[in-house]
């Protein structure tokens, strides 16, 4: 049986920042009106899998066609039980990749667990080299944490590697049309922080959200950022990139707010996005999920991997092209060389 599957899993709801961008939403929206439309997101754990539930799927992780688990969140590493499905993953057989805020790697036992478990990669939203500017974008829901705290557990991490070659730890910054700069300012950060590679991913925001005229790219922003990008790719400083064609691909995806083809899309395929409820989705793609019929809906409630996921079509085109689509590319066909010990 080949593994070649990628789960994007979003394990927990809960996040100590409450970034206004983010695709969970935010809390204050849905307190009074909890979401109820097809695969939206919220902060608000009201209908999270249980421990026991999760642990269960986790289990019969081995010997099924993945390959790869991105654990994400919310905030993963806040949730106790973390490392446990993080081990259960591991002895799975399957890569464990861990997509965190970097605060819950300023505690030692965190950082100590996911070297010890053999984690293969962390990767660590920063959107701004510039600490105000960072803060203000990711603003902490308490106030006490920020900036200085995410550098701090980055550094946790690498010290806690001790020179061994794994978790390769490296940073992703959300880029916002006012911002262009941030794609190589926080890439010399990342490189002065030791880091081994480096994702600047565009903003995905739907027409309506209340920020996406001040944040979502316009077809006029392509040359500036194209500059950045090239400038990045001539010197990535010792960072690991995804592969070059990635830079073209995200021009692509801001030049245009609409709908298009993707040929030869993966979701459904080789990649799939697990919510904090246990649903199933092709890719986490407002457009797809939406255009789920009622028989592909799916739930890893109960599920066993090996059978989920045993029959899938190949890859096939997609008319339901978004930003999104381009912030998943790095996660199948990339993270082979953004995991890879070998220099870039």
């Amino acid at each position: 049986m080949s593994r070649d599957v990628t789960l994007l899993w979003g394990l927990r709801s809960p996040c100590a920042f409450a970034c206004p961008h983010c695709y969970f939403g935010t809390i204050e929206e849905h307190r009074d009106a909890p979401p109820d439309q097809l695969g939206v997101l919220s902060h608000l754990s009201r209908n999270d899998l249980s421990g026991r539930e999760l642990t269960a799927f986790a289990r019969t992780l081995s010997d099924s066609p993945v390959e790869r688990v991105v654990i994400a969140g919310g905030e993963p590493l806040d949730w106790p039980g973390a490392l446990e499905v993080i081990g259960l993953i591991k002895e799975a057989g399957c890569q464990v990749v861990i997509a965190t805020n970097a605060i819950p790697l300023t505690r030692p036992h965190i950082v100590e667990g996911l070297v010890a478990l053999g984690v293969d990669g962390v990767s660590v939203s920063l959107d701004s080299a510039d600490a105000p500017t960072n803060d203000r974008l990711r603003p902490s829901r308490s106030g006490r944490f920020g900036y200085d705290q995410v550098l701090q557990g980055i550094r946790a991490l690498l010290a806690a590697r001790e020179g061994r070659a794994a978790p390769r730890v490296g940073i992703y910054t959300v880029v916002m049309r006012s911002r262009p700069q941030e794609i190589g300012d926080v890439a010399r950060l990342a490189a002065d922080l030791g880091v081994d590679y480096y994702v600047p991913q565009p903003i995905s925001l739907a027409p309506d959200h209340a920020l996406f005229e001040k944040h979502a790219h316009r077809p006029s922003d392509v040359a500036e950022v194209a500059g950045q990008l090239d400038d990045l790719y001539a010197d990535p400083s010792g960072l690991t990139l995804p592969d070059p064609s990635y830079a073209r691909r995200f021009l692509e995806a801001i030049s245009t707010h609409d709908s298009g083809r993707v040929a030869g899309c993966f979701g459904g395929a080789r990649l799939f996005f697990v919510q904090p409820d246990g649903s199933v989705w092709d890719c986490p793609s407002d457009r797809r999920i939406a255009a789920t019929p009622p028989e592909r809906r799916r739930s890893i409630r109960g599920a066993d991997a090996r059978t989920l996921f045993a029959e899938r079509p190949g890859c096939n085109d997609c008319d339901l092209f978004s930003r999104d689509c381009v912030n998943m590319w790095p996660l199948v066909l990339d993270m082979p060389r953004i995991l890879s010990t070998e220099a870039p």
